[in-house]
């Protein structure tokens, strides 16, 4: 996972001020995969206080201008990256679709929504990057509609080394404005967590599918 040390540390001190970041070390969420975790990260909030979100859009298009040369299509992730997809490829002035997580059980039944053209270079924004699988669905998803998927751009990662390599064997550049150790170094910086919360979301994330609350 590639990022930008100072957009890292910027993007970590917005989360936090928006509280995007949710810490329950002694009552912890349950993950979609039945992982405890003792923080929840909901980047969606983010759409809804315009200055922190045109910073997430701005600084998203102008990696993807500086990392991934031509780009012909913007997609989104959903349903947490539809709309700071969307804000992207207006700014870029690209088209948009989205990837659903599997085809849809009537009408049309699609799993990608919007138009696309064999051949088109496309890259993937998602807004939060756990172990990859869901994210790395929609990559599939797309190479079997005959594009091009020049990488994935990503608002924040949790850094796991099960994201690292599920997405090396997939051959897809991942990209993220934050992670998770950017976040607990601006989270101890302005004091948003206390040292006994610190030390408990380090054990956590060296091995998160074992964690359990103490």
């Amino acid at each position: 996972m590639i990022f930008d040390k100072e957009t890292a540390k910027k993007t970590a001190e917005l989360l936090l001020q928006v509280n995007a970041i949710k810490l329950q070390p002694n009552d912890p969420f349950t993950w979609a995969s039945g992982w405890k975790s003792p923080i929840y990260c909901d980047n969606r909030i983010v759409l809804s206080y315009p200055p922190i979100r045109n910073y997430i859009r701005t600084t998203m298009a102008r990696q993807i201008e500086a990392h991934y040369g031509k780009v012909d299509v913007i997609a989104g992730v959903a349903t947490g990256a539809i709309g700071i997809g969307i804000l992207v490829a207006e700014y870029l002035g690209l088209p948009f679709v989205y990837v659903r997580p599997e085809p849809k059980s009537h009408g049309r039944q699609n799993q990608i929504e919007g138009f696309l053209e064999s051949g088109q270079h496309v890259v993937v924004v998602e807004d939060l990057i756990s172990t990859g699988k869901s994210s790395l669905n929609a990559v599939r998803a797309l190479k079997e509609a005959n594009v091009h998927v020049k990488g994935m751009l990503a608002i924040f990662s949790y850094g796991f080394e099960v994201a690292e390599k599920n997405f090396e064997e997939a051959h897809v550049e991942l990209r993220s404005l934050s992670n998770y150790d950017n976040l607990l170094e601006q989270a101890q910086e302005t004091l948003y967590i206390n040292k006994k919360e610190q030390q408990i979301l380090s054990l956590w994330n060296a091995n998160p599918s074992e964690w359990t609350a103490k």
